[in-house]
């Protein structure tokens, strides 16, 4: 039994009403799933648990920690780590079946030299200047000889859709699938979907749209997550009374507060001071002073609340990042270990 002051509600229902919406979306293209991060905050092995059970097939994770975490694969699913092959995940790489995505020309000459038979995804930059190959590298000899599953790109601003780098990026990716020979292709990620048909290809790769994120125009995410804290204590403050470090807030007449366990060591970031809020009774209240690492304080004042009770904080990921000035990604990967995660 889980007996955690901090619940996050998960809305396994909803997990999946998204990715169905994605999958919709993606049209011919296969439809997979981003769980890295341990399924970005909600826990890996269970989102793909439902997802793989409504029809998903293909996810991705970061690391291999991440792939081991998810333990030993069903038949039918693929699963490729994002980040590569260093030379320590050899061992890992070779025992099972998880296809490492290659990233640079000394990934390729490791996989070549130690598995050259087995398959393998293979990432090219188009303009983000982050990860992959060039297209002149995935367009030489050093891929000859490669089994290539998935060769991927990534969009920079799929979720501005009209900037210029998104054409520009899926026209230098169209122009590798009659060069780089592969089963798939892959383009787009959550925002990318919304881009129209021209950056769907083979297979697209959602991620914080599955988890109630809104990354861009044209998305219609369900909400995922709901978090709630216990109350530790309701006291009566008196006029002119601070609460909290800095005295930020000074009461300005008599009021009921109610000190709730959670605070910016659980995620809950100190940018919610002043903008956050809580549901009390079915009421929305304002938190007062600052989030400090544990506790936060809101105001009850005329609510029927007491020590031990259970309080809502209001988190739907566009609205709060909006508030806060946080991005959707951070609001959520950032939700710590010390939640019961309940999925309903």
């Amino acid at each position: 039994m889980n007996t955690s002051p901090l619940r996050l509600t998960i809305d396994g229902a909803a997990l999946v009403a998204n990715w169905r919406w994605y999958a919709a979306r993606s049209e011919t293209a296969a439809c997979g799933a981003a769980v890295k991060a341990n399924g970005y905050g909600m826990g890996a092995r269970e989102v793909v648990a439902r997802l793989a059970a409504s029809g998903c097939r293909d996810f991705f994770v970061s690391s291999w920690d991440e792939a081991e975490a998810l333990g030993p694969l069903d038949d039918g699913l693929s699963l490729s780590v994002l980040h590569g092959l260093r030379e320590a995940d050899l061992p890992r790489a070779l025992a099972g079946r998880v296809r490492p995505v290659l990233n640079t020309p000394g990934m390729v000459a490791r996989w070549k030299a130690a598995a050259g038979y087995r398959p393998c995804d293979l990432m090219v930059d188009t303009g983000m200047n982050r990860l992959g190959l060039s297209p002149a590298e995935a367009g030489s000899e050093i891929v000859d000889g490669l089994r290539i599953a998935t060769l991927m790109s990534h969009l920079a601003c799929a979720d501005t859709p009209e900037h210029p780098l998104n054409a520009v990026q899926a026209e230098r990716f169209a122009a590798l699938t009659g060069v780089v020979a592969a089963e798939r292709y892959s383009l787009s990620n959550s925002a990318g979907i919304c881009l129209g048909a021209a950056y769907r290809f083979d297979l697209t790769r959602p991620g914080i749209g599955l988890y109630g994120g809104e990354p861009g125009p044209g998305a219609e995410p369900s909400p995922v997550v709901g978090l709630s804290a216990e109350v530790l204590q309701v006291r009566a403050v008196e006029a002119g009374d601070a609460v909290g470090y800095g005295a930020d807030f000074i009461a300005s007449g008599p009021m009921q507060v109610a000190t709730l366990n959670i605070g910016y060591a659980d995620g809950y970031r100190r940018a919610f001071a002043g903008v956050g809020t809580a549901i009390v009774g079915g009421e929305v209240r304002p938190l007062i002073g600052r989030v400090s690492m544990d506790l936060v304080a809101v105001d009850v004042t005329g609510c029927d609340v007491v020590e031990g009770d259970w309080v809502g904080l209001e988190y739907y990921l566009p609205t709060a990042s909006a508030v806060t000035g946080v991005s959707q990604y951070e609001l959520l990967t950032g939700l710590g270990r010390r939640y019961a995660r309940d999925w309903v």
